[in-house]
């Protein structure tokens, strides 16, 4: 899915829209990642290293080069000190930049596209504190600096729209992938997609984002439907005699992105009448959950 080529006058107008929101956004993502981070420890894991993890009970059979003696005086207990494990990870982000992300109906706090963005911006910004790569899609090289949001904000107002129909030629084997989006482009691209990265053994995380109009359908009488994409109009005499067979459709749709989930994989919902900060808690235990399961 693209948006307009950039060369066109409706290309320099996305461009420049997109380059003065993202500076609000990215102040309304630090916010909402400070919310979170005081309850966030990262993805750190136990392993080779320098710096102290946990301690944690001595398992009978293991070796015991690993008991701290000075510990286990303390209590009736052997106890095994543990390091954190140094290799940081790669997170590849994708945010849907595409036309029907525009949307936001009167129910809702942000668009479709804002919220995108915020959380984009905001898990960038957890993963840079926690010493993590993060990539963005669309981009060859991730970043390892601290104000990788900032960093992130900039490459996105420098990219603008970018299909997200294959994984960065860059990204590697069991790399992180966070794509952002509605998810209502076409299934064949989607598929591909999820087909180039388990692959690659991705761990894959699916936000989902939808605005309540989307999920309701409250509509009723005579209303003029217009596509964002190709700006097609479709006209309902009776607009709520559709809306079973709307709702019916978008269950339907759900349930084939979270079909698609494989081991070790995870669907969200982000809602645009819900705060961000609901969204970045879940998709943090999405991230901090143990490795391994890959398809």
């Amino acid at each position: 899915m693209a948006g307009h080529d950039a060369l066109t006058p409706e290309g320099v107008a996305e461009a420049r829209g997109l380059a003065a929101a993202l500076p609000d956004l990215l102040v309304e993502a630090r916010r909402v990642a400070s919310t979170v981070a005081a309850g966030w420890h990262g993805r750190r894991r136990a392993g080779p290293g320098e710096d102290f993890w946990q301690f944690r009970p001595f398992v009978s059979g293991e070796s015991m080069r690993g008991i701290d003696w000075r510990r286990s005086a303390r209590d009736e207990a052997l106890y095994v000190r543990e390091r954190e494990r140094e290799n940081a990870h790669t997170i590849w982000l994708w945010v849907d930049l595409t036309a029907s992300m525009d949307f936001r109906s009167e129910l809702a706090a942000a668009s479709k596209r804002n919220l995108a963005l915020t959380l984009a911006l905001a898990i960038a910004e957890l993963l840079a504190r926690a010493g993590e790569r993060v990539g963005l899609v669309g981009d060859a090289e991730p970043t390892t600096r601290r104000d990788g949001a900032e960093v992130i904000a900039m490459k996105i107002a420098r990219l603008g729209p970018v299909e997200a129909s294959r994984a960065p030629a860059t990204m590697r084997r069991r790399d992180d992938a966070v794509l952002i989006s509605d998810f209502l482009g076409p299934q064949a691209e989607r598929d591909a997609l999820f087909a180039n990265l388990a692959a690659l053994e991705s761990r894959v995380h699916l936000v989902e984002i939808a605005d309540p109009i989307e999920e309701t359908f409250p509509f009723a009488g005579r209303v003029d439907f217009v596509d964002p994409e190709s700006n097609a109009h479709l006209t309902a005499g009776r607009a709520e005699a559709w809306r079973e067979t709307y709702l019916a459709s978008r269950t339907e749709h759900r349930a084939r992105l979270v079909s698609a989930c494989r081991s070790g994989w995870s669907h969200t919902l982000a809602r645009s009448d819900r705060p961000a900060t609901e969204t970045l808690i879940t998709l943090c235990g999405q991230l901090s959950a143990p490795e391994g399961g890959w398809a």
